[in-house]
């Protein structure tokens, strides 16, 4: 005889399941949302409705690598062949923020000629060994996606920068053409300096060794670098915030706390400046939408 009270918990439980798990991965999910963050665990794509984010023209005195990157992303976008690309360089300079923002406005540009739309999904750095599985599913839609990594290095004992070499070297099935790699990283070659010379010192055969770790960076057909800013890039890119929150003070006032703002952090950068605007935006009573 069937216990009540068992079977309403088992049903409780089961419903509970149910909402927690992801919405399964149709083409549907895919051709309705632009962006993503994939799930390992669960081997599912979780949509965002909406990116956090920068407009590209706010990001000042990295012009010539926002055209690089732009260009390629834009060849991608129209059909054409592009490279994988690695944003590196200087912390706080915005290469997650270019990434984005490039992407946020090729769409508009392929929204504006009634065109399809990229797709971003974000995968976290210790989850690189799904990547097969990932692209498997990518593979069978007929949408172009960039796969966003950000932050990505490598320490010792790290063996996931292998999934990431075997997938930009293509492997046997190859990276499926419709897919595009963008990684950030404060390394330009992803692995520690202490890293590369204990391999040097201890490896058998050394040279191999050093160079296995060293050529992942070159399977990025793409390098971008990001450097720190001047005390003029710094003070542009702070201008271009203020104006674009309509901030009400002089040019005199916003130059002087915005020196004064970035000795008492010891660094000039875009995320200095971005701090900086917040701080002044609550000091002068102007919300941020």
């Amino acid at each position: 005889m069937s216990d009540p009270a068992l079977l309403n918990t088992l049903e409780r439980i089961a419903n509970s399941l149910e909402r927690m798990s992801p919405p399964p991965l149709t083409p549907d999910i895919l051709n309705h949302h632009d962006a993503f963050v994939w799930q390992a665990s669960l081997g599912a794509l979780e949509p965002i409705d909406k990116v956090s984010g920068v407009s590209l023209s706010l990001l000042k005195g990295v012009e010539r690598q926002s055209q690089q990157l732009l260009t390629n992303t834009q060849h991608f976008a129209n059909g054409f062949t592009a490279n994988n690309a690695m944003l590196w360089g200087a912390r706080g300079m915005g290469k997650s923020s270019l990434v984005k923002a490039t992407v946020a406005y090729v769409n508009n540009e392929q929204h504006s000629k009634n065109a399809p739309l990229i797709a971003l999904i974000e995968i976290q750095r210790d989850e690189l060994s799904s990547l097969p599985k990932l692209l498997s599913l990518l593979r069978k839609s007929d949408r172009r996606f960039i796969l966003f990594c950000d932050d990505l290095s490598f320490e010792s004992q790290d063996s996931d920068y292998k999934s990431l070499k075997s997938v930009l070297d293509g492997g046997i099935s190859g990276r499926p053409s419709n897919v595009l790699i963008y990684a950030t990283s404060n390394r330009r070659h992803l692995m520690p300096r202490e890293m590369i010379e204990n391999e040097n010192t201890n490896a058998i055969n050394p040279s191999e060794a050093v160079e296995e770790k060293v050529s992942l960076s070159d399977r990025f057909g793409l390098w971008i670098g990001l450097y720190g800013a001047s005390q003029t890039e710094y003070l542009a890119i702070v201008e271009a915030y203020a104006q674009d929150r309509k901030l009400p003070i002089s040019p005199e006032d916003l130059r002087r706390k915005a020196l004064q703002w970035s000795m008492a952090r010891g660094s000039r950068s875009g995320r200095v400046a971005a701090q900086f605007i917040d701080d002044l935006s609550a000091e002068l009573g102007v919300p941020h939408t």
